[in-house]
């Protein structure tokens, strides 16, 4: 039997059976004895956990997810870092993967495959905006629940968007067949990446087949660098031009040619749902002669992508599928051809067994080397983070001293406050972050509110200039409708009367005509009822009853169930019933930053007390992280957390949840004592009281447990 099955980690879990085998870790399934759930829990291979390199992958990937909060993402619960044990607590996720659903299906209906790539897009649209990029997308880390629900897991080989460096080692990271070209060649990459990694995966859903597939990974790269993908409706007729036209998009080799974001992805997703006979008019250019696949290597050495540029245009409309070039034949290896016509020198053939190493490490290992980079943070400076409140936003982003911060905006309207005016920042300032770190700015808007006017039924362009005339900016949604005439505005969004912020963006679902095909019921739930109206209407449907449930935890206002069902197929016109959360058990989520003390090489335990009670302990080190985040969540008031570093009173803090904010009151500096009293751990009680083990994070508490 495994050493852990059977087992209870920390006094806590209680290990049932292996879920799976990966090259670093075992997947278990646990039972949490005091949260009463099952879980997943990833524990560290004995034989890496001397492995510093493992280590930090590991840390990487719990690091990564639990800045994340998203309900297409599988979630973390808890983590221990200990000498004789490393795990990570997870979500447990009752389903197979992609993969698996695939070389079960084979291939797959246009619908289904949009229904997973949008739930894979806003998973990502997530991710990217907490400055994650995952580099691992591909079907094996795409979990599928019984009901549809995609997960998206195994972050061990995300970074932070605003961390990157690039070293020898930053090549060919990733899952070969999924890849993007910027990756293989070792270059910087950011979200588009992820975004190539989607079409890929979007091209194989469709189709039943890789874009680029080999006998040996090194091919593989290659194609991916230089070859265009066959156009999918090739393979599989019934493709959509437009369908295809994201696909291809999504797949350009120039990342500045491919889809931005996730949310731009998304917007032509949601435009060809709506309308499946839509063209988005991207023309690629297609190279007259064949790919030698041998200049692979000059690509690689360059920074630049070589031959197969893709270019798209909207200037000249087309429905014309890309067609390859006359002289192209699948059944031609040009592969072959081009071989025997070259001298493979020295330097070369020194070049390509590079590429083979890096390529090859990435499929064994996936990423191995690379970990380095993924934690480039944890070496990263500690620099003076100023308190910007006060100030004006212009004047902060434009000083060069702060291009040293990330910073994201978020806005309020205050009328007592001048316009542009910083209120609020997180963390708050006169401490000391890491380099790059993220500052999140609440900046006064101060502009007049003005009532949306009467747009409905005006013309597209009337009802613009009437927005244009009270300060509003016209945002347009066509929408399928035969009840108003083509061109005419149906409904706006927020609705007429309703005051909004100078300089707001008003939706117009415009009618582009009757449509005689059946519309199925967007997927709404979790969202607010705002975007939940605009989404049903946008679909050609209307809103129908709207009740309130109190036994959600859910934020007020949020979609829980729509009737009929998500994906059901309804008469266009069809009123959709929605159930809300009333929010009365709604909680708020209080993030803290803790600077840890400076000069400290050894473990140290973090305790802290809420109101005086033992909410938590963990064991921290300061020199591998400076800065230590805790979550706390609650529903209205105010409570006060104490933090205390070795038994010693370090920080006090007040959390006011009717504000969602936290003050720091009171600090007190910390020396590391020689060796703890007995006495003063008495005084502080027993962290264990209640676990029937070692302390939640300590990483060496394994016992048996009955049965």
């Amino acid at each position: 039997m495994d050493k852990y099955t059977g087992k209870r980690l920390d006094g806590r879990y209680e290990i049932y059976e292996i879920l799976g085998i990966g090259g670093m870790a075992v997947v278990y399934r646990a039972y949490d004895t005091i949260d009463d759930r099952i879980v997943a829990i990833k524990i560290l291979k004995d034989e890496y956990l001397h492995n510093q390199e493992f280590i930090r992958r590991f840390k990487n990937e719990s690091k990564a997810i639990a800045v994340l909060s998203h309900p297409n993402i599988v979630k973390v619960y808890d983590v221990s870092f200990g000498d004789r044990i490393q795990y990570i607590v997870m979500e447990y996720i009752d389903g197979i993967t992609l993969k698996e659903y695939l070389d079960q299906q084979h291939q797959i209906r246009s619908k289904e495959a949009i229904h997973f790539t949008i739930q894979i897009l806003r998973a990502l649209q997530h991710a990217h905006e907490k400055g994650v990029v995952h580099r691992d997308i591909k079907p094996q880390n795409i979990m599928l629940l019984k009901d549809g629900t995609i997960k998206v897991t195994d972050f061990g080989i995300a970074r932070f968007s605003h961390s990157e460096t690039r070293t020898m080692t930053d090549k060919a990271i990733g899952s070969v067949h999924y890849i993007a070209p910027e990756q293989a060649r070792g270059d910087v990459t950011d979200e588009k990446a992820d975004i190539y990694s989607v079409g890929v995966m979007l091209y194989e859903m469709l189709t039943g087949q890789l874009p680029f597939d080999s006998d040996n990974a090194v091919s593989v790269a290659i194609m991916q660098l230089q070859s265009e993908p066959r156009p999918p409706h090739e393979i599989n007729p019934s493709i959509p031009e437009g369908l295809e036209e994201i696909v291809l998009h999504a797949m350009e080799k120039n990342p500045a040619k491919r889809y931005q974001s996730a949310a731009e992805m998304l917007q032509d997703i949601e435009q060809f749902r709506r309308n499946p006979d839509i063209r988005f008019q991207y023309n690629y250019f297609v190279d007259e002669k064949p790919t030698k696949y041998i200049d692979a290597i000059e690509a690689v050495r360059s920074s630049e992508p070589k031959p197969y540029q893709p270019n798209y245009t909207n200037q000249q409309p087309s429905s014309r599928r890309p067609v390859p070039p006359p002289e192209y034949d699948d059944n031609y290896d040009y592969e072959e051809d081009v071989r025997p016509t070259r001298q493979k020198s020295p330097a070369l053939m020194v070049m390509l067994g590079v590429v083979i190493a890096f390529v090859i490490a990435a499929a064994g290992f996936g990423g191995y080397a690379l970990v380095r980079n993924f934690l480039s943070s944890d070496t990263l400076e500690d620099v003076p983070l100023p308190n910007f409140v006060g100030m004006q936003i212009t004047d902060v982003e434009s000083n060069e001293e702060y291009r040293n911060f990330t910073f994201t905006k978020e806005f309020v309207n205050d009328s007592t406050q001048e316009p542009g005016v910083i209120v609020k920042q997180n963390p708050s300032g006169n401490i000391r972050v890491k380099e790059n770190a993220e500052i999140v700015l609440t900046v006064n808007t101060g502009g007049e509110t003005v009532n949306v006017p009467n747009v409905v039924g005006l013309t597209e362009d009337d009802a613009k200039e009437r927005l244009r005339e009270y300060g509003l900016v016209a945002e347009v949604t066509p929408v399928l409708d035969d009840q108003t005439a083509e061109g005419y505005v149906k409904e706006c969004e927020p609705r007429e009367g309703e005051e909004v912020q100078e300089g707001s963006t008003v939706r117009l679902f415009v009618s582009r005509g009757p449509s005689t095909d059946e519309i199925q019921v967007p997927s709404v739930i979790d969202k607010s009822l705002d975007a939940a109206r605009a989404d049903i209407i946008a679909a050609g449907l209307t809103i129908g009853d709207v009740s309130y449930r109190d036994d959600s935890d859910k934020a007020k206002d949020t979609v829980l169930e729509t009737d009929p069902l998500p994906s059901v197929p309804v008469a266009k016109g069809t009123a959709i019933n929605l159930v809300l959360s009333s929010g009365v058990q709604s909680e708020k989520t209080i993030e803290v930053y803790i600077e840890l003390p400076q000069g400290i090489n050894d473990d140290i335990t973090l305790k802290a007390y809420i109101d005086g009670t033992l909410h938590d302990t963990k064991t921290v080190n300061p020199s591998y992280v400076n800065m230590y985040q805790m979550t706390f969540t609650g529903t209205s008031g105010q409570q006060e957390l104490t933090i205390q570093l070795n038994n010693q009173k370090y920080k006090v803090f007040t959390l006011d949840f009717d504000t969602g904010t936290p003050t720091e009151t009171e600090s007190y500096a910390f020396e590391l004592p020689q060796q703890p009293s007995s006495s003063q751990t008495e005084e502080e009680g027993d962290p264990n009281d209640g676990q029937g083990g070692l302390p939640i994070g300590t990483g060496g508490g394994i016992t048996n447990f009955p049965g």
